[in-house]
């Protein structure tokens, strides 16, 4: 039996425990909120995150990391991204020599723009580390659904040993080396996802939201293989997967946000109605700044940040898309 902890007690988090309890692995949970804990050592519930959702009688939670992490040779961060590196610092002095940090957290640091692999690294030094994405509605996965998703090292042991304790018949992993890829496309689709929000706010139909995608899935390609990624990795499970999944699934918090600003709903209002994060919201900024020392174009992404952040009206914005310079169809 494996001893796991699992840093983030969200949607994700939560789910992901749950997982690893249905396993077998003694698994702790660690809470940033003292009160859901509480509830889930109480009443086997996490009803902020993960609501209507009866939890693994067996998972525990708790609201210190010194406790979680004793003794534990796995441990998942699933903190929300602007989170991670403050709260693994904290855990690095608990974090046993050898414990696997598998990185479940989908996107870019605010303030640096690095990714949670290069995070980790930083206030993890000496750890294997990997990461998990694809195309993973929390809600689907607690109700094992059938889902496919990667676990990115660029140490194979580390992919392998995230594979083989994180897969459960209902949760298939496949291994892969290109973590630039993995998790640039875990965050950039985000973007991309708010995109076609906006567009369902606005009424668009099925051209626009098929075009958006095809467009948003070549900006993600050209960013992420200008910073090191390998193009195959876009059309897998880490990029095409998750962008096709985030885009146009009902449970997409990026999705949803998309729709309200859409729909003429100011940003600040509606992050102040949601309890779980949309990430895509500053992915959208960092996405557009790493661009930008890159030297490359990305449309779509500069126009969400455009509305987001600088109050440009939303149809001005698709509109200035589709009135730009003719050019060929191209990933470069």
């Amino acid at each position: 039996m494996t001893r796991v902890a699992v840093v983030g007690a969200g949607s994700w988090g939560t789910t992901l425990a749950n997982l690893l309890c249905g396993r077998g692995d003694s698994v702790a949970l660690w809470a940033f909120e003292p009160e859901v804990a509480e509830e889930i050592n109480r009443r086997h519930r996490n009803d902020l995150f993960l609501p209507d959702a009866p939890l693994l009688p067996a998972l525990t939670a708790t609201n210190d990391l010194g406790a979680a992490l004793e003794g534990v040779t796995l441990v998942v961060s699933a903190a929300p991204s602007h989170a991670v590196r403050r709260v693994m610092a904290a855990a690095a002095p608990y974090l046993a020599p050898g414990a696997l940090v598998v990185s479940a957290s989908k996107g870019l640091e605010p303030e640096t723009h690095k990714r949670m692999t290069e995070v980790l690294a930083e206030v993890l030094p000496r750890a294997p580390l990997a990461a998990l994405s694809g195309p993973t509605f929390s809600r689907e996965v607690y109700e094992r659904q059938p889902t496919a998703a990667v676990a990115a090292s660029a140490a194979p042991e580390s992919a392998r040993r995230a594979q083989e304790a994180i897969s459960a018949p209902y949760f298939r992993l496949y291994t892969n080396d290109d973590v630039v890829g993995v998790e640039l496309a875990g965050a950039l689709k985000n973007v991309v996802a708010i995109a076609a929000g906006i567009l369902d706010g606005l009424g668009m139909g099925n051209n626009t939201r098929a075009a958006l995608i095809t467009r948003g899935l070549a900006e993600i390609t050209r960013l992420g293989v200008a910073l090191g990624a390998r193009p195959a990795t876009f059309a897998g499970l880490a990029g095409m997967g998750d962008l096709l999944m985030t885009a146009t699934g009902a449970l997409s918090r990026n999705r949803s946000l998309g729709i309200e600003v859409g729909e003429g709903k100011p940003l600040d209002e509606v992050l102040a109605r949601r309890l779980s994060v949309a990430e895509g919201v500053g992915t959208a900024r960092a996405a557009v700044e790493l661009a930008a020392k890159a030297g490359i174009e990305l449309p779509i992404a500069r126009e969400v940040a455009s509305v987001l952040f600088e109050g440009k009206p939303p149809r001005q914005a698709m509109k200035d898309l589709m009135e730009r310079s003719l050019k060929s169809e191209t990933w470069s």
